[in-house]
């Protein structure tokens, strides 16, 4: 019985019964996968010199919800899948061909950009009627992500042309999505020199049909713009999908990013990658060029059908993702993301706390019904601030909610807990970022109070970041910071005015002050978040960062030094020159503190900073004060590396070889550093906008000293080139040597009588008025010199002739 068992066991195993249900649908005839795949087998017996062509999608791939009313509880019942595109293997050949031209794209070593040009160009003509192949193929798609990096504007439209008509299986295909997100990283900027008329670099923007016999025949080749539209529209059928799609939802957020001109990639919020890091990683072993060097990081010009065009979508996939797949994503590590972009971009065109909007459907009609009881959705929440991916949704939620849906989530999810959220390694994020995105001094206050009988917990027991949310709120809304102090005060443990001046050295170590007092000071380690909540306070306005201030300058001078050498450290001391609120009286207390102490700074690698930023600041007169001090010590600096590099910020040769002239350097560009300040406060005068009638008594002092400063024998940096700066300013062409010559100071004053003039004349008009009594003064000038001339020319010619006339008479009488 049991070798029987045993038998038919193997045979369930092997195939039998068991298999048949995979192949048929139980009429014996084949279901459509079974098809595909023995089409896919035909096309790779198939294989030529020719490559493959795309099988076209059949109609049953036209995909959308099944459950429209998202009643089902199972997301995978709501949707279809696609299946991925396959093309076959790539001919033997041409993959030893593009293997050994990825030595040329790792470290391009191209004399000219000619040179370039024809080795891409050759590439691209051997891939050709190959490319939908190579792209999914394993190593191919790589070295094509390397070649689209080097390629023209027009060679990447041409390929994203050739993919249009496959998109959805290529962009769930493991290794063809990664192809067509480098594709549409590089249209980002592509699209920005298109919008400028530089994108495409081939004359004409059609392609010839080399398949037709009429080789006239052309066709035309999409823009940048059209082919972003069009893929958005092509997505935007299977949406939901896409999103679940570990491949596929990568394309959809940069996709997005592209169309909103937002940043691909924020370098300083490492969630904000695009790429896993596992890819990224993997393209940096095989490449020696980063991947975050290639992302874009700033934002940019995009066409204007994109923002119409992204609302619509964001609508119409809003519109159309059922209540439970919304919920289902928040929680999905890999919709997730994009959901949250959704979110957060739909919120920059048009309210989103509506009934049946994305962010309703996910939070249970919360921004909606408010206040409705619904323990399922308190539940459900409640779950989110605990969980690894809901958690990070909830944090872009109170970024952009409204005041009254964060009052709810606040009221309802953390008040009364907010010691366990706190302490709670995943939701004490989600406070965080509540705290930090409160929306007026009113909620900003209640969460001070609540929170601050816990402060000692949070600062000394690993949570100071909920602190600093609540200081930088504070520093956001500009309010709340009497409350603040006081709290860190009771935390601290800090009473008297006495035990008060002791408040930086508890922040930066984050020590409450019994603790600090009979601890070694040396052996204190400087805490990076305690730092970070110095720095924000520093940020305060008026008197409210008086507390810290007091506190620096009550430590004496060997401290401060100590914290100059360190990581932390040199953050407080920098943050105070950097700073525009505190008083700038301060700030030369704190650098006159140093004074003696600038060599032994100026050769650490961190304290060099601090001199740097000093350096930022002082006068002329400071500044020669400091490099006086480094004359004495230029020896131990120059052998120093980060010595010679503060010696190089200085221009430590040029003063000691021209001393004066480094003078006039530094006051020219201290000149400038005020006027431009100037200048940015106040209204500048422009052909278009109509003249004040009075000039601002800044404006005409910086123009004044211009004109002052003119008169000197100076270098290029002196005052002349300061009032060419002013007038280029304001879009006025004048020459410099105008300016330079002919009484500045008159000119000053003329420019003031012709602002004052009640806008009858520009400022145009007034130098064109300048330069025509110049060029009076230089024609007249010269008339007087040839009059001059002239009659001593005919003095002389008479003094001559009465000469030569004496002399006739004295022969004629001697004869």
């Amino acid at each position: 019985m049991g070798a029987e068992t045993k038998r038919k066991t193997r045979r369930g195993k092997r195939g039998g019964d068991a298999k048949r249900p995979n192949d048929t649908d139980g009429t014996g005839v084949a279901t459509q996968d079974t098809q595909q795949g023995q089409s896919n087998a035909a096309s790779a017996s198939a294989e030529g010199a020719t490559g493959y062509v795309a099988p076209p999608m059949s109609s049953g791939d036209s995909l959308f919800f099944l459950d429209t009313s998202a009643q089902a509880d199972n997301m995978e019942d709501q949707m279809e899948k696609v299946s991925p595109a396959s093309y076959g293997l790539v001919n033997p050949d041409l993959q030893k061909y593009l293997k050994s031209c990825e030595g040329m794209l790792d470290e391009p070593k191209f004399e000219t950009t000619e040179d370039r040009d024809i080795f891409v160009n050759n590439v691209y003509s051997e891939m050709k009627n190959f490319e939908l192949q190579l792209t999914t193929d394993h190593e191919c798609s790589r070295i094509l992500e390397k070649l689209f990096h080097i390629s023209s504007d027009y060679q990447i439209r041409r390929f994203a042309a050739l993919t249009r008509e496959d998109t959805i299986r290529l962009v769930v295909h493991r290794f063809s999505s990664h192809a067509l997100q480098t594709m549409l990283l590089l249209s980002a900027g592509a699209l920005e020199r298109e919008l400028r008329g530089e994108s495409s670099d081939f004359d004409g923007s059609v392609e010839v049909d080399e398949s037709s016999d009429n080789q006239a025949v052309r066709t035309a080749l999409p823009t940048f713009e059209e082919l972003v539209l069009s893929l958005a529209e092509t997505l935007s059928t299977r949406w939901s999908y896409l999103m679940s799609n570990e491949y596929a939802s990568h394309i959809l957020r940069v996709l997005l990013l592209v169309m909103a001109g937002k940043p691909i990639e924020d370098q300083s919020n490492p969630q904000s990658a695009i790429k896993s890091k596992r890819s990224t990683k993997y393209m940096e072993d095989k490449s020696n060029a980063s991947m975050s060097q290639r992302s874009l990081t700033v934002s940019r010009e995009v066409p204007a059908s994109f923002g119409p065009a992204l609302e619509r979508l964001l609508n119409t996939v809003g519109d159309a993702m059922g209540d439970v797949v919304a919920r289902n994503f928040t929680n999905n590590a890999v919709g997730s993301p994009v959901l949250q972009l959704m979110v957060e971009l739909q919120a920059g065109f048009t309210k989103t706390e509506y009934p049946g909007s994305i962010l309703d459907k996910t939070l249970m009609n919360l921004a909606s019904a408010g206040t409705t009881e619904n323990p399922r959705r308190d539940s459900f929440i409640t779950i989110m601030l605990g969980d690894v991916v809901g958690s990070h949704f909830l944090q872009v939620v109170a970024k952009i909610a409204s005041p009254q849906l964060l009052q709810a989530i606040y009221d309802r999810y953390m008040r009364g807990s907010l010691k366990t959220l706190s302490f709670h390694p995943i939701s004490n994020f989600v406070v965080q970022s509540v705290f930090a995105n409160a929306k007026n001094e009113r909620q900003l206050k209640a969460m001070i109070s609540e929170v601050a009988p816990i402060f000692s917990d949070l600062l000394f027991k690993n949570r100071a970041g909920v602190v600093r949310a609540l200081i930088d709120s504070c520093v956001r809304l500009e309010c709340g910071y009497i409350d603040l102090i006081n709290a860190l005060y009771n935390g601290l443990g800090v009473k008297s005015p006495e035990e008060r001046m002791e408040l930086i050295n508890l922040l930066a170590f984050l020590i409450p002050y019994r603790n600090f007092v009979s601890a070694e000071y040396n052996q204190l380690p400087f805490k990076v978040q305690g730092s970070l909540i110095i720095q924000s306070i520093l940020q305060f306005p008026g008197d409210a960062q008086t507390p810290i201030m007091d506190s620096f300058f009550s430590q004496n001078i060997d401290r401060v030094i100590s914290w100059c050498k360190d990581p932390s450290g040199s953050r407080i001391i920098e943050a105070i020159f950097k700073s525009p609120n505190v008083p700038f009286k301060s700030k030369q207390r704190v650098m006159e503190r140093f004074s003696g102490r600038y060599t032994d700074l100026a050769m650490n690698k961190y304290s060099s900073h601090t001199v740097d930023a000093c350096w930022g600041i002082a006068d002329v007169e400071f500044k020669e004060t400091v490099i006086l001090e480094m004359v004495k010590n230029a020896n131990l600096l120059q052998d120093n590396h980060f010595g010679r590099i503060v010696l190089r910020n200085c221009a430590f040769e040029q003063y000691k070889r021209r001393a004066e002239e480094w003078r006039e350097r530094e006051r020219g560009l201290e000149r400038k550093k005020h006027m431009f300040k100037d200048i940015l406060g106040s209204k500048i005068v422009t052909s278009d906008v109509k003249p004040a009638t009075t000039m601002p008594g800044a404006q005409k002092s910086a123009i004044e000293d211009g004109s002052k400063a003119s008169k000197k024998k100076t270098s290029k940096s002196s005052g002349a080139d300061e009032i060419d700066s002013l007038f280029k300013k304001s879009h006025i062409r004048a020459s410099s040597n105008d300016l330079k010559h002919n009484q500045p100071e008159q000119a000053s004053n003329d420019i003031s009588v012709a602002i004052d003039a009640k806008g009858d004349k520009n400022l145009e008009a007034v130098m064109s008025a300048i330069s025509g009594t110049k060029r009076k003064s230089k024609s007249k000038s010269k008339s007087d010199k040839k009059d001059k001339e002239d009659k001593e020319e005919s003095k002389s010619k008479k003094s001559k002739k009465s000469k030569e006339e004496d002399r006739k008479k004295r022969r004629a009488f001697v004869g």
